[in-house]
């Protein structure tokens, strides 16, 4: 009986650019991928539809952004919508994980790797952490 690896996508949502990052539940790690220039400050379907043909995945992983008091971020209902789009557009389950801080943790470690990163790479890499943080099993966000 072999063991069931599962491609799941992560999400940084963002009006102008959204952070792409691709996991594996079997290494529980993921790599940031090229982010998505928004369309209008709207999602890029047809650009989305390409990434999920190409790597198939069995989950998407969105960011929810919140303050740190808990309350709604002004992100947070575009955030919703946008996963609720994917769902209904795609077919393919969505869960919501809670990303504050991941785009400053993003920011420390492209300073600590001396490495100037672009607000795409930066993006990426906060949908990495969002996505690592799902597949270490941190609590989903409710909808």
């Amino acid at each position: 009986m072999g063991l069931k690896v599962d491609t799941v996508i992560g999400f940084d949502f963002g009006t102008v650019w959204t952070g792409i990052a691709i996991g594996l539940t079997l290494t529980a790690q993921a790599r940031p991928l090229n982010a998505i220039k928004s369309i209008d400050q709207k999602p890029n379907w047809p650009a989305i539809e390409c990434l999920l043909k190409e790597w198939q995945p069995q989950k998407l992983i969105v960011g929810l952004p919140s303050s740190m008091i808990d309350d709604h971020h002004p992100m947070t209902a575009k955030a919703l919508k946008f996963s609720r789009q994917l769902e209904g557009r795609f077919k393919v389950p969505v869960e919501l994980v809670d990303e504050r801080l991941t785009t400053r943790a993003a920011y420390e470690m492209a300073i600590e790797s001396k490495q100037y990163k672009t607000k795409q790479q930066i993006d990426s890499i906060a949908a990495m952490l969002i996505t690592e943080s799902w597949l270490r099993g941190d609590k989903p966000t409710s909808r």
